[in-house]
Order: structure tokens, then sequence, then C-alpha cells
């Protein structure tokens, strides 16, 4: 089974890629995801996130808050909080691994802002990054998540610049500027066919 991994800053266009990928028959984990819920379920995380954040992270029935977790971590903590959760990531999307290749998959997409750093790096064949000018990064943050510019901004700054993402990928896939969303589509597909033959 091939193992694609799919990295880039947020606001970059990876789902597009991703949707690219699905429809050519890939198996995709998404690490945001797993980490979603992974805030929700698990008790030790929770544990150590309030631990090292403090409990005003929590929302009124005690659970973790998102954006509260974000606002104690942006833009200065953000390795502080990966130390925390990348182990608990790992260790979910390895199970997430072993049953697609049970289940026979031909590929397998991994996408995740911090595919390099987590370690997740080292189990794909092949590493892909996702690419977009600052502002439109910037734009398709508060359109996505419903934040002001301000708080788009700080999280797109608190990223790897694209030259860390361009020296650990094997290719780039550039969603420029003038970009329309079919036109950026098209490029991945015709990278990823050439990925899976």
């Amino acid at each position: 089974m091939k193992t694609i991994g799919i990295t880039g800053p947020t606001g970059a266009g990876k789902t597009t890629a991703l949707n690219a990928l699905r429809s050519l028959g890939a198996e995709v984990v998404d690490a945001d995801a797993v980490y979603h819920r992974l805030l929700e379920e698990s008790e030790s995380l929770k544990k150590a996130l309030t631990g090292a954040f403090g409990e005003e992270i929590l929302d009124k029935m005690g659970k973790i808050d998102r954006r509260r977790l974000s606002q104690a971590v942006y833009p200065h903590r953000l390795e502080e909080l990966n130390a925390l959760t990348h182990p608990a990531i790992l260790s979910e999307i390895a199970g997430l691994k072993r049953k697609a290749e049970g289940e026979g998959r031909a590929a397998l997409a991994i996408d995740a802002i911090a595919l390099i750093e987590s370690g997740l790096g080292q189990w794909c064949d092949v590493v892909v990054a996702v690419l977009a000018p600052l502002e439109v990064r910037v734009r398709r943050i508060m359109a996505r998540d419903g934040i002001d510019e301000d708080y788009a901004r700080r999280r797109a700054l608190a990223q790897k610049p694209d030259t860390f993402f361009r020296s650990h990928s094997d290719h780039t896939l550039e969603n420029r500027e003038g970009d329309r969303p079919e036109d950026f589509e098209e490029r991945a597909l015709l990278l990823f066919r050439a990925l899976l033959e």
C-alpha cells in the first residue's frame, strides 16, 4: 500500500488536494480530525492539556473548548501543544494505517500540517506540500473558521514558512493567487495519478 503524506500550512488548499486523492480511490486520514476526536474523548490528553494550559481551556461542561485552547496556544506555545498531542495522534493513525492495509487499500493519504515534525512523514512513501500565498491563506482561514483577520493572521504566521515545507517534501503543489479551485484540483489530479501509477 502506497502512503502519501500531505502537508502545508493551514488555508493552503490541502482539502482540495485530498478530495482529488479520494476521487482516485485513496483512503484519507485527516490528522486534524483524529486530533479533534482525541480532544473530545481522551481523558489522559485532557489532563495533560489542562495541566499545561490551565482549566480555562474547558467549557462549562468540563470539555476542552477548541477556541479557548487555540487562544491559549497561539502564537507562542504551539510546540508545547504539539509535544503533548503528537504521541496520541501518532498512535491513533498507526491503528488506522493497519486497518487500511488489512482491507487491501491501494493507497493511504495522511493529511497533517505537522507531518514532518510529528514523525508521520517517515511513514510515507512520498510527501507532497500544498502551499499558497499568505494573504490567500488568511482570507481562507477567516471564511472557513469565522474568525477575524488579526486572529487568522496570527494563526497563519505561527506556522512553519514555505521554505520548510519545500525542503521536507518530494513534491510541491502551488495554489496560486489567481487560481480557480478547479485549476488547482486539476494540477493535483495530474500529480497524484502519476504517483499512484
